[in-house]
């Protein structure tokens, strides 16, 4: 696996120099001109509705309009010697430039290394009624082979493109505020799918047979969001002198983010925060592309709560040659197919910027994001603080806040920054509404 290629692989080039300098319709035009997309992907990815209406009353119920959100992009990741404009959508100012900034200097090492598992799913049976939990328990056993043969019988296509049911897995609960109850697990290869619909199906579908071989009564038929065996990893790792800034040597920079990482790893109330963080750069690309970020969401927190404590999704460490080493390890169940990737023309569009073939590179791009996202709060936090730089790119909600439009946006929020005073009053003041 190639990691120190800089020059793209895939006809990409994510250094797009100036890019907070220009207005939209130039960056715009910067990302299609680097990206090579074509006209139809722009308007999709523009300032116009990209989400007809009559689009979006056939995805959910209840249908009166559209929300939007700002879309942005994120410049300089190359992930496995792999070029990528990543596309963010988010409302919180500071997220795409410090994912920016940050795939810069691991540029300097490389770019991110990343590698995920096999995209398996689970689908939960729950059986209940039971008066021989660990009998029921071998009996579905040795029934595995049929239940897997009925269970890929519901999706031939898929098995065909070499996914579908590989195995069951069944647990016993001998005590439960209802009982005894045994729940059997499908694990279910979904290929480029998020694999909800199909996993639901199978479960669905093996529920009267579950309770023939049983003698008990099926519940629940429900994908499970922490899927654990469906988990990427994603690295960095930073030279020193890459991380120097005007008041502080690189390798101090890195002794601060590693003793910041620290506090996450031990104490949940900093771990919350921490991966909170970490969603923050994950999320936007996950809305973006069309997927579920509530899913990515409860598995990525429940995953960091495996162990019995919630803790850290990443670690950082100082190499024996100085380096800054960062890791992050969590379940990323992402598809490029169906669900809105399929019906949102801006998630259409938002792949085809991307140009990845399939959801494990969609995750593992993903994952590298954040940590860079990590790297980015960490890195403040252990310098300048977090609220120096996030206030500066606040400013311009700020300006607009206090009535700002068109060309006083730029000038009041440049104004305030100066001044060190990024409020609504100082703005108003400037604009001179105080």
């Amino acid at each position: 696996m190639n990691t120190s290629a800089t020059k793209p692989t895939s006809g990409v080039n994510s250094r797009i120099e100036g890019m907070r300098d220009m207005e939209p319709a130039d960056r715009r035009a910067a990302v299609a001109a680097a990206a090579g997309i074509d006209a139809t992907v722009q308007a999709a990815l523009s300032d116009e509705a990209a989400l007809p209406l009559a689009v979006a009353n056939g995805m959910i119920e209840n249908v009166i309009g559209t929300f939007e959100l700002p879309l942005g992009v994120a410049t300089n990741f190359v992930v496995n010697g792999r070029e990528y404009l990543v596309p963010m959508a988010v409302e919180e100012p500071s997220v795409v430039a410090a994912a920016s900034y940050m795939a810069k200097i691991v540029r300097a090492g490389g770019g991110f290394k990343a590698s995920s598992t096999t995209p398996i799913m689970r689908a939960q049976i729950q059986i209940v009624g039971l008066a021989d939990p660990f009998g029921a328990r071998a009996t579905l056993l040795s029934h595995r082979d049929e239940l897997i043969e009925k269970a890929n019988s519901k999706d031939t296509v898929l098995v065909g493109l070499g996914g579908g049911c590989k195995d069951i897995e069944i647990d016993v609960f001998a005590d439960t505020p209802i009982g005894p109850m045994v729940v059997m697990h499908l694990l279910v290869d979904v290929r480029d799918a998020m694999g909800a619909n199909t996993v639901n199906s199978m479960a669905e579908m093996l529920a009267p047979r579950v309770e023939e071989i049983t003698g008990g009564k099926v519940r629940l038929r429900i994908l499970s969001n922490l899927a654990d065996k469906r988990v990427v990893t994603a690295s960095a790792r930073i030279p020193a002198e890459a991380l120097t800034t005007k008041a502080l040597e690189g390798a101090e920079v890195a002794k601060g983010i590693v003793e910041a990482c620290a506090l996450a790893l031990i104490d949940p109330y900093r771990a919350a925060t921490h991966n909170k963080g970490i969603m923050n750069g994950i999320d936007p690309v996950v809305v973006a592309t069309g997927n579920d970020w509530r899913a990515i969401e409860a598995g990525a927190h429940a995953y960091a709560a495996r162990n019995g404590r919630y803790t850290s999704l990443t670690t950082w460490e100082i190499a024996a040659d100085g380096a800054l080493v960062g890791t992050i390890e969590l379940p990323m169940a992402l598809g490029i197919v169906g669900g809105a990737t399929r019906t949102h023309p801006a998630a259409q569009a938002g792949l085809k910027l991307l140009n990845i073939t399939s959801a494990q590179e969609l995750a593992e791009v993903t994952a590298a994001v954040g940590l860079a996202q990590n790297m980015a709060a960490l890195r403040a936090l252990a310098t300048e603080g977090i609220q120096r730089g996030h206030m500066t790119l606040h400013a311009r909600n700020i300006a607009i806040t206090a009535g700002a439009a068109g060309g006083d946006i730029d000038r009041v929020a440049k104004a305030i920054v100066a001044a060190g005073d990024v409020s609504v009053a100082r703005a108003k003041q400037v604009l001179g509404r105080a």
